[in-house]
């Protein structure tokens, strides 16, 4: 029998064609959740709900708040589904904390209640938006190891506040920040401030880089990290840098990085400029 005349595969090939295969899932997955029906490239508005009973165009009722709650008053051929039961008349729904909301029915739309920077919005989506109909995807760079590196999470004495700027003028956020990750790249040493993700113990990293505003959008990029080992250990896998919502959409209040996020290297890696805000 003749022997075969395919060469073995090298153990480090195999290692990089794992990896990006184990890339590739990742991005089909994160690709799956932006393209929810509901998710945030269904908004098709963003209204600010003050204390003043306003009516806002597209949808049922009049909006308040008062003593950080919110209204509703609905008009009498006019209905939401709230916690699985139809509502009419004047209802006061809930006292929302801050980057918490709830969902309510309006027909096919959802009709998000949030609260941002310390105040009550309304966001309606609808799963025939067309920023949602249109969406193709996001463009990424190739996946490559190298920019998967290992770092320390120093946790501080105390959590401290961190007041960051937002998406949107008129608001910004504040976060209790738990430590800061410490990792070597490109023969340098980088310090980010981190902030608490999901699931709790998992940490989240806002940050820009030289390739912002080129390769990347401008105003932040995201990076998830599991739990901390018990020595304080992290990787960081620039690879999975995503887009926050700001990204695609102009609806969205997402925070912008802390001064000291800002690198001056270019990571090269992770999702670049989503196709709806290329020029062009």
């Amino acid at each position: 029998m003749p022997q075969s005349t395919l060469a073995p595969v090298r153990s480090d090939e195999r290692e990089r064609s794992d990896f990006a295969a184990d890339w590739r899932s990742w991005h089909q997955h994160r690709l799956q959740s932006l393209s929810a029906p509901n998710g945030l490239l269904a908004a098709t508005a963003l209204h600010w709900v003050t204390g003043e009973a306003t009516r806002f165009e597209g949808l049922p009722g009049q909006w308040w708040v008062h003593d950080d709650w919110l209204y509703v008053e609905l008009g009498a051929s006019e209905s939401l589904l709230f916690n699985g039961t139809l509502v009419t008349g004047v209802q006061k729904l809930g006292s929302i904390a801050e980057r918490e909301g709830f969902n309510l029915g309006h027909g096919e739309r959802i009709l998000e209640a949030a609260k941002r920077g310390g105040r009550y919005i309304l966001r309606p989506r609808h799963p025939q938006n067309p920023l949602l109909q249109d969406f193709s995807g996001v463009p990424a760079y190739a996946p490559d190891a190298r920019w998967r590196v290992g770092g320390t999470f120093r946790r501080f004495a105390e959590p401290r506040p961190t007041r960051v700027g937002a998406a949107v003028e008129g608001i910004e956020h504040t976060y209790r920040s738990p430590g800061e990750v410490v990792f070597e790249l490109n023969g340098s040493t980088h310090v980010l401030t981190a902030f608490n993700g999901h699931p709790d113990g998992s940490l989240d990293v806002l940050f820009t880089d030289a390739t912002s505003g080129k390769t990347t959008y401008a105003a932040s990029r995201s990076l998830h990290l599991e739990a901390p080992g018990p020595d304080g250990g992290v990787v960081l896998d620039f690879n999975r840098a995503v887009n926050l919502p700001c990204a695609f959409t102009d609806l969205a209040t997402c925070p912008l990085p802390p001064a000291e996020n800002r690198l001056k290297i270019a990571i090269e890696a992770g999702e670049k400029i989503p196709c709806e805000r290329s020029a062009g």
